[in-house]
């Protein structure tokens, strides 16, 4: 089986049920599926077929669901590139993802102008209209300019489908790493399908839910989380064009979402949003966190403001993403990423790939039918990341008594200060419990007598707080050599577009 596949089958059991809500629009699953064949068969028309690479280059619009599902029908690799991303950064995905066609807005058309240039390679544009004064007839790009309206439109309903194998490609994320070029995870049908069951049975999404997607659909865990998993059985994704939290208060009640996903950041902005009376979670049956750690003074904030739960999960692009998450059959537990969700393994194991006692700190490792099948066109980064089956995270955790795991944090962020290991989140918690601290990162440099020093940067929501008193609560909480050598203030920190905070930005303005 495949999203495609069960697309149809979900369509034809719903036909007349609401697939997705896009500004208060209603398409209904039957309407989806006719878009999605017309689609997948009008690109057969321009010459795609089977194993093509296309680029789907849009934010959170019907654009995107109809595009992803209908390149997959066909068995066309789709590429979610992020559309806000330079024309440097886009030219490195579309060459090394040996890219054949582009699916995108009119407003985003003057950027690929510009790109074009950088990969001629690029056969088509199949451009979606957000505004009929947007007129590309003048275009340098014209002669390459399809309508993505008049595919959607015209195409046939009699769709010859390719066979499907679950190992081929499906979708190929990539994955901003901490140092060098971003690498494309090649995720297989099996990959996908396997994710959105198993997430959709794990936290029971069925055909009543109505899920908030908010987060970038071209990000991973919206992916799966927010839109495969919702489509698989039947529920409504209500598609959220750019977060903010009067938008997605709006949209909650207006039409009684049941589940909101979101990564910390997103929550600190909703908690903190000043209009009470508008901020009514009341239909709303348990929230998703994940993309980062969540503090756990946020997450008890969060759950006593709006008498709801919030249970954080754990995943990553390279495992479709999900791997773990706090079941819904029992308390959820602070400060945990949960347990193995269906048909999924994660353990902690040492250097040697062996596993570690319970309680003992340890790499994270998975197995499964969501871990991708490897790195596009890079054989050796993909057998140093995938050894004997197993997926190797990079993220230190550790296990309690009820399988319980917890992030303790990236094993590329450990800080050595005089040959202790300091893990950045445990200061991160101490200085989150101080009431009026809304952000923190913490980082460690350079030092010559230590190896490493500790930098903590905050934002805080009242600025009478004073370095000396984070410095006092460090002091009561952390031994020594934990402490940082030095707190800043920041009006805000650096984070990328789905609000995860970009520690090696910090590094990278130390060193300028």
């Amino acid at each position: 089986m495949n999203l495609s596949d069960q697309l149809s089958l979900t369509a034809k059991e719903n036909l007349t049920k609401t697939a997705y809500i896009f500004n208060d629009e209603e398409t209904s699953y039957r309407e989806l599926e006719g878009a999605v064949t017309k689609f997948a068969s009008s690109l057969k028309e321009l010459g795609y077929e089977k194993g093509d690479h296309i680029a789907l280059v849009v934010g959170n619009t019907p654009h995107f669901i109809i595009g992803l599902y209908g390149a997959m029908r066909l068995g066309v690799t789709v590429i979610p590139v992020n559309p806000i991303y330079t024309v440097e950064e886009m030219a490195y995905i579309m060459t090394n993802g040996d890219v054949k066609g582009v699916i995108t807005l009119d407003v985003l058309m003057e950027k690929f102008e510009y790109l074009d240039q950088k990969v001629p390679g690029i056969q088509h544009y199949i451009v979606g209209a957000t505004s009929p004064d947007n007129d590309l007839s003048t275009s340098p790009l014209a002669e390459k300019i399809s309508s993505f309206e008049k595919l959607t439109k015209e195409g046939s309903l009699e769709l010859d489908r390719p066979t499907l194998d679950e190992e081929d490609t499906a979708v190929v994320l990539y994955t901003s790493g901490t140092t060098g070029k971003p690498k494309g995870a090649m995720l297989t049908h099996k990959n996908l399908y396997s994710n959105a069951r198993d997430v959709a049975e794990y936290l029971t999404i069925d055909a009543n839910d109505r899920v908030v997607a908010a987060l970038p659909m071209f990000h991973v865990f919206c992916l799966t989380v927010a839109l495969n998993a919702p489509l698989v059985n039947g529920g409504t994704v209500l598609i959220v064009p750019k977060f903010s939290p009067e938008e997605v208060f709006r949209v909650i009640k207006e039409h009684q979402a049941t589940i909101f996903a979101g990564v910390p950041t997103m929550y600190n902005y909703l908690l903190q949003y000043p209009d009470e009376e508008a901020k009514d979670f009341s239909s709303i049956r348990f929230c998703i966190s994940g993309g980062a750690s969540m503090p756990v003074a946020l997450l008890e904030k969060f759950e006593q403001r709006f008498n709801i739960r919030l249970s954080e999960g754990y995943g990553l692009s390279e495992s479709s993403p999900v791997t773990c998450f706090n079941p819904l059959d029992r308390p959820r537990k602070a400060g945990s990423i949960g347990r193995s969700i269906t048909n999924v393994e994660n353990k902690v194991v040492d250097e040697n790939g062996e596993e570690v006692p319970v309680g003992q700190v340890g790499e994270l490792i998975v197995r499964g039918p969501n871990v991708m099948k490897g790195y596009y066109k890079m054989p050796e980064e993909t057998q140093a990341t995938i050894k004997d089956g197993w997926l190797y995270t990079g993220d230190m955790a550790r296990m309690d008594e009820d399988e319980y795991f917890y992030i303790v944090d990236r094993k590329k962020e450990l800080i050595l200060v005089g040959g202790y290991n300091v893990y950045p989140r445990e200061i991160e918690e101490v200085l989150y419990g101080h009431g009026k601290v809304s952000e923190v990162a913490v980082i460690g440099v350079p030092d010559e007598n230590l190896g490493e020093a500790i930098i903590a940067y905050v934002v805080v929501n009242d600025n009478q707080v004073t370095r000396e008193e984070l410095v006092d609560l460090c002091k009561e909480k952390l031994a020594k050599y934990k402490q940082p050598k030095e707190i800043v203030f920041l009006e805000e920190l650096p984070k990328n577009t789905t609000g995860k905070i970009l520690k090696r930005n910090l590094k990278h303005q130390l060193q300028q």
